[in-house]
């Protein structure tokens, strides 16, 4: 279900874009129109005849006319959810009817609208799904525009309609050789041709009184008026309308349907059975892609603004921390110097533990090290005891997980500051003296570590190293100063024990025990911070396969900390603080923005196939700049090289896309209630000591490729 959930959605979204597209002219339409051409194909009688040209069945074509003191109004190009409404109110208020040749686009949206033409009598006619030139298109291309246009009136009003008007049409004594095959090709389908012979040009907009004049005929001669309710501001066809229909039936004009002036049956036929239901399918599909693309949008502005309110806050935050902690005769109190326990908790570390105690050998601090070996089966404790150093002790226990590891490590553990380190990781020699300084302010509860990626080597360890760098370390700062950090790193953090003792030490209620016992700490009133000098080198995930296992563990564990610690809410005291700024601050930029943020490429994907191209690239470059421009500062803050920052873009690409599938697939199985165990990731120990120094491959690693 983890897998076939993401995929269905991901299907659906794409079918909902592309459903959208269509109906909105972004995919399949053709805005080509044709010039005129010669007409010396066209019959005379057609030339000269009447606005309305008949060519069903075999018989010649004939042109028929509508007769004197008769008006059939008309109007292109609806329904149009603002427009129509008020010419169906004029037309009611006035006792007229009139012809709507409406679009598949504008009906499968608006369906509501043909269904009040139809049922306040009015006729309805095709003008085609897309609007296209039909001189261009093929009868197959032809056929379809006028099916989807039938598919769209039969789901929104449950009629056929035998009226068809093309697009870009003027009289029929504008036909020429181009467009008559076409006129004669749509008779053959079963369809009348109403053109008009009377235009009221309102699409120019010329003026109420300018409307009225053209759209009123000589003498009392019967006529076809253009008119539209779509495609623009049609305030002035609705004014027009208030006095040209009173007027008109005041000089004996009657407001009639097509098919009433010409004598003829009614050009609606009810539609039953199969054709009914996949018409009201359709357009109930296009109502959910509309209703859910709203949401989308509003959603990515959301994102927009997430965007900004959080690099802003991480730039102007982290500059505060920054320049606080840097600043000359900075100090938390007098200097910790007495000794610190350092934990170690480890299962299958063979290939890293020897590093890790090396570093911690040569630390500036006085400590002791605990190495707690979780039921190894790979001789991970017997690596440790061979090497023989002083002050290190090994704790063997069966597995039990790294909570109980750390729990057991923190019952033997003698001294009242306690470090906890991964077992892949190494430090510098100053970085535990570093990581314990803030002990001194007794406010202080626990103390976040600077946790770098040792093997950037590679390409998915670069972009973890930015990750790091920006994601991380740069959020840790602003954290920091909000007083709301959520998140202690496994890899380099340091507690005071009475902290660790009143919340009942580490907790195997969630996948993510340092977020937990974070939270915890705040709730309980201690104050956490961060340490930007003290650096602990780490060992990345190496490949796709263990990053995602990683990735994964993390986000579910972040979230089933967030669901246990959800009382914060509504208590009061430093729970409540906490709990009405952290647990929002990290549901929002920790779960919720990066579940959202996918729909900047969804839409920048779409924007290049079927959008403004050129704004799209734009506005996507004017978020990389923003994110290029936060990621530098925070490479500045941590004294990084720039170097890596050139496969950004591809980071923004590819590596974040894998983040989006890992965060989705997280919430699935929470909302599914599944349940996820830990994994081991392979560690290849090329993360050495001394000094903190990432370690150089060696010939002979066995490590897997990035992919």
């Amino acid at each position: 279900m983890r897998y076939l959930l993401p995929v269905l959605l991901l299907v659906a979204l794409l079918a909902m874009l592309m459903l959208r597209g269509y109906v909105h002219s972004e995919i399949l339409a053709d805005h080509r129109v044709r010039p005129p051409a010669s007409s010396d194909q066209v019959p005379e009688k057609i030339l000269q005849g009447g606005p309305v040209i008949d060519a069903r069945g075999t018989k010649a074509p004939t042109a028929l006319s509508v007769p004197d003191r008769r008006l059939v109004l008309t109007f292109d190009d609806g329904p149009d959810p603002a427009w129509t409404p008020k010419v169906l109110d004029k037309l009611k208020q006035h006792n007229a009817h009139a012809v709507f040749f409406v679009t598949g686009t504008m009906a499968s949206r608006h369906p509501e609208l043909v269904e009040r033409m139809v049922h306040e009598g009015h006729e309805v006619g095709l003008h085609t799904f897309n609007h296209p030139d039909l001189s261009f298109q093929s009868t197959a291309r032809i056929d379809w525009e006028l099916s989807q246009n039938q598919l769209a009136i039969a789901g929104a009003a449950g009629i056929r309609t035998s009226l068809f008007r093309p697009p870009y049409s003027s009289f029929s004594d504008a036909l020429d050789n181009e467009s008559w095959p076409v006129t004669q090709y749509i008779g053959s389908r079963g369809y009348i041709t109403a053109f008009n012979n009377t235009d009221s040009e309102d699409w120019k907009r010329p003026g109420v009184e300018a409307i009225i004049e053209r759209a009123t005929p000589k003498g009392t001669k019967g006529s076809i008026v253009l008119m539209h309710d779509s495609g623009g501001d049609r305030s002035q066809t609705v004014a027009a309308l208030d006095r040209f229909l009173p007027q008109m039936k005041e000089r004996g004009y009657k407001f009639t349907n097509l098919t009433e002036a010409l004598g003829v049956a009614s050009a609606h036929t009810q539609v039953t059975g199969p054709e009914l239901w996949k018409g009201k399918a359709f357009v109930a599909a296009v109502a959910v892609s509309e209703n859910t693309t709203e949401v989308l949008v509003v959603g990515l502005a959301a994102i927009g603004v997430l965007v900004f309110v959080r690099f802003g806050l991480m730039l102007v935050l982290s500059f505060a921390h920054a320049r606080k902690v840097r600043r000359p005769g900075f100090g938390w109190g007098p200097p910790i110097t007495r000794p610190v326990s350092v934990l170690v908790p480890a299962y299958n570390e063979r290939e890293c533990i020897a590093n890790t105690v090396n570093s911690l050998m040569a630390s500036e601090h006085p400590i002791e090290v605990i190495v707690i070996d979780d039921g190894s089966s790979d001789g991970t404790a017997d690596i440790v005891q061979a090497l023989r150093l002083p002050n290190v002790r090994v704790v063997r226990q069966p597995n039990s997980g790294k909570p109980a590891a750390l729990n057991n490590g923190i019952r033997h553990a003698r001294y009242d500051i306690v470090v906890m380190m991964d077992g892949d990781t190494v430090f510098e020699p100053s970085t535990v003296g570093e990581l314990v300084q803030p002990f001194a302010d007794m406010r202080v509860g626990a103390v976040a570590g600077n946790a770098k990626v040792g093997n950037r080597d590679s390409l998915i360890g670069a972009w973890q190293h930015i990750e790091y760098v920006m994601g991380f370390n740069l959020d840790r700062r602003m954290y920091d100063v909000m007083g709301c950090m959520p998140t202690i790193p496994g890899a380099v953090g340091a507690f005071r024990r009475q902290a660790l003792e009143r919340v009942g030490g580490m907790s195997e209620d969630t996948l993510a025990e340092d977020t937990d016992i974070t939270m915890a700490i705040h709730r309980d009133g201690w104050r956490v911070v961060y340490a930007e000098n003290a650096r602990a080198w780490t060992e990345a995930p190496e490949s796709v396969q263990q990053l995602w296992s990683q990735r994964y563990r993390w986000s579910y564990g972040t979230m089933q900390a967030i669901w246990k610690h959800r009382g914060a809410l509504v208590e009061r005291g430093p729970s409540g603080r906490f709990g009405r700024v952290g647990l929002p601050m990290v549901s929002l930029f920790m779960i919720v923005f990066p579940l959202l943020a996918p729909l900047i490429d969804v839409f920048l994907l779409y924007g290049l196939v079927f959008g403004p191209t050129g704004k799209t690239i734009a506005a996507w470059l004017g978020v990389l700049a923003i994110q290029a421009v936060c990621a530098a500062y925070a490479f500045r803050l941590d004294r990084e090289r720039m170097t890596h920052l050139i496969t950004l873009p591809l980071q923004q690409l590819l590596y974040r896309q894998l983040m989006y599938v890992v965060l989705l697939q997280s919430w699935i199985t929470a909302l599914t209630g599944g349940r996820l165990r830990w994994q081991k990731l392979r560690r290849t120990g090329v993360v050495e000591a001394p000094g903190g120094i990432p370690g150089q491959r060696q010939r002979g690693d066995d490590r897997r490729p990035v992919a």
